[in-house]
Parts: C-alpha cells; structure tokens; sequence
C-alpha cells in the first residue's frame, strides 16, 4: 500500500527547519521508527522518524531544503495491512482538502485585486469613520463581508497585519557595518542556525511583550537540608537531586493560586486563556544554542521523577536527541542559572506564554532573625520574575514572588 509520509508538527513558533541530512533513498526498507532525515531549526537539531514500516519509492527533501509541517518527506510502500482500510480514504480526503486549499489559494488573489480596484468599496458608516480617523484607504482594505462589504474586524486584521510588517521591518533593519579590523586583529565565527532564529524571536518577544521583572529571594536552607538527605536515600540509584525539582513543585503550588501566570492571551489579544495544565518549559544550555524542552504534567510528578526527567532532557538536548513533541506545549518556564553564578538578571518571555521565572545561584548569609534576636546563616536564592504587562499588573507580580518565597522557605509541601 502506498503512502505519503509527511513531515509532523515541529513545535510552537516553528514554521520552517532546514534539511541537514537525509538518511534513506529509494529502494531502501525502512523499519518502524528508523530515522528518515535530520533537521536544523530554531531550538533544536531533531531526527525525523518513519511512522511505518516500509520500502521507500520516492523521496522528496535534500539536503540543504528549508521544508515545512505538511509537506510530503518521502512516498513509501507499506508493509502493515491492519492500516490498508484507513489508507484508502485518507488520500482522497487529503487530495479533496488540497483541492480546496488549492482553490482558495487561486481565487484569493483575484478577489484582492477586484477589492483594490474597487471605487465604492461598502462599508457601514461606523466603519467609514474608523477608517477616516485612522487615515485608512477602504479601497486596499479586502472586504470579507456580504458582497465585499469592509466590516469593523475586516479593518482591525489590515491594522494588525501593518503592524506586523513595521515590526518585521525593524528586525529586518541591518547593523552598520563596521570594519572592526581597523583597531586590532578579530576572528569571524558564523553564528549556527538555532543561535541566528533563536535570536530572532528573542528579539521579537522583547519588542512585542511589555516586559517587566520582578526581583526577591528565598530562604532555602529547608530545602537545602531536604535535597541532601533524598540525593543520600537515593545515592545507589544514581539519581542527580538538584534544587530544580523542589523549584518546580513550589512554582506549580504558586500558579495554581495565582492561575493569570499560567496563562496565555487569545489570537485577538481580548482574552485570556487560563490553563489547567502544567507543562514546564526548561531553558537549557547545550552548545548548539538554547534549547527549551518541556517536561509534562509537572503538577502530578514527584521530586525524584522530575530529577530523572530532568537528567534525560538534558542528556538528551546536548545530544541533539529531542523530539519535536518535546520542544512544544509549555505553560510556563524556568531558567536556571544557579549551577554557573550571577545574582539576577532579566529572563525574556517564551511566548505566547505570559511569565517566566530566572533563578540565580544560591549563597550563604548571615542574617538577622528578629524573634532569636541573633545572626544565623541562611541559604538564599535569588530569583527573577519576568512577566507580560498586559495581563499582569505589579501587584500581582510581588504577591506571587512573596508567596513563591514563602512556600520555598515552608518546605513541607514537596512530594518526594
């Protein structure tokens, strides 16, 4: 049975990747989950997998093509025959989905230039006026409304969209170049492909989401003295115990009482979706760039599964062994930076979500505590909170740093 194999969804934000290897070519047999084709995109290299087994008849990528989700990888022979039925109407379904997307693609161009060359585009008196204070030719607007009329949304979609173009504009804007030789001997070093589009939408959430970043710290001796004595229960199995783990226990009891952090606004930036779920995004620093895998349903996991999670995406990210299922799907990030040093810095936001939390390594203090009215040593964290001014206000952001800190210093809510 023949089947076209195409290329899965790569994640939010990832429209494209770039063939860097093609592993099969006509003739061969591939077994189930056998590597196809390696990619190159944004976050992280990925290996494409065969979802059959099967020989190959045509392939369709080289290496070198940007490709995108959707977009036929190869033609391939089945081997199974429990999925034959299936098969059979899938691919006129699929011929009859393209037929229609195909057509809209054809017809949409046409029905743009009727709209351009219009001389009375309709439109109520409302929309008239909208147009008129904003300084919009209705006549380049495209109508969506009975008859081509220009309806209030038709005019808010070519505001967004203009929007969009100036802020592509501004990221497009090359930097001066600079003969930096004229003052010393340099070295060229080319930035690789995850280094280049993670910058890129780095850039274009900074430019995009109001930021602002909450600073505190947190007594963690508790946990401090907790961690040690689990990594010793544990010490035969192997099991690395950091303070990830207990950070992402605290977190989620935090966001279940504070749910507008754990959240993201809608296409029409109007509402806010709240989420029940929990998946973590972990920003992890590999030597191809930063890679955020995400780690699922932290909420219903224990301490020692979350450091065996943690220990395999790790691995795993440095490896280039991810997969595209992995790297999407995050309510909420952590960045950690308590293994290298530093005392705060300003995470940027992963959209769509709407905060991400920076940890920044722990020190001992000596402190002051008022009741013993005696200095005793505390094991402080100091952590960032960088989150989106349009759904967050500053209050919010400093009652949940508090409570944050305070459920770190409790330390009996973890689940070991």
């Amino acid at each position: 049975m023949i089947k076209e194999i195409l290329l899965p969804d790569l994640g939010e934000g990832i429209e494209s990747a770039d063939v860097s290897e093609v592993m099969i070519a006509p003739g061969d047999t591939l077994a189930l989950g056998e590597i196809i084709l390696v990619l190159e995109s944004e976050k992280a290299s990925m290996e494409i997998p065969s979802e059959k087994a099967g020989k190959v008849q045509k392939v369709f990528v080289a290496a070198g093509d940007q490709i995108k989700p959707g977009e036929i990888l190869i033609i391939m022979d089945v081997v199974s025959k429990a999925s034959e039925k299936k098969d059979k109407v899938k691919p006129k379904q699929k011929i009859r989905q393209e037929s229609d997307k195909t057509t809209k693609r054809t017809t949409r161009p046409e029905t743009e230039k009727k709209e351009f060359h219009r001389k009375q585009p309709f439109a109520s008196p409302g929309v008239r006026k909208l147009a008129r204070e904003l300084q919009i030719n209705l006549v380049i607007v495209n109508g969506t409304g009975l008859k081509g009329r220009v309806t209030k949304n038709d005019l808010h979609e070519y505001i967004k969209t203009q929007m969009s173009k100036s802020s592509e504009k501004i990221l497009a804007e090359k930097t001066p170049k600079i003969d930096f030789s004229q003052w010393g001997n340099i070295e060229h070093r080319p930035l690789n492909k995850i280094k280049q589009i993670t910058g890129e939408r780095l850039q274009r959430a900074w430019q995009t989401i109001p930021h602002v970043t909450q600073f505190e710290q947190a007594d963690i001796s508790k946990i401090d003295a907790a961690r040690k004595a689990l990594k010793m229960e544990n010490s035969e199995k192997k099991i690395k115990v950091t303070f990830l783990p207990f950070i992402i226990q605290a977190a989620v009891t935090a966001l279940k009482e504070f749910p507008e952090f754990n959240s993201s606004l809608d296409h029409t930036s109007k509402n806010l979706i709240i989420k029940k779920y929990y998946h973590f995004g972990i920003a992890i620093d590999t030597p191809a760039g930063l890679k955020v895998p995400v780690i699922d349903n932290v909420d219903k996991k224990s301490l020692l599964n979350l450091s065996v999670e943690l220990m395999d995406i790790s691995l795993r990210a440095r490896e280039n062994k991810l997969k595209p299922k992995e790297l999407k799907g995050a309510s909420f990030t952590i960045s950690s930076l308590g293994g290298i040093g530093g005392t705060y810095f300003t995470p940027i936001i992963n959209p769509p979500e709407v905060a991400i939390l920076g940890i920044s390594r722990s020190k001992w203090k000596p402190t002051y505590d008022p009741r013993m009215k005696e200095i005793i040593p505390k094991y402080v964290m100091p952590f960032s909170l960088s989150y989106d001014h349009r759904v967050i206000d500053g209050v919010a952001a400093a009652a949940f740093t508090t409570r944050f800190a305070e459920i770190l210093f409790d330390g009996s809510t973890f689940k070991k």
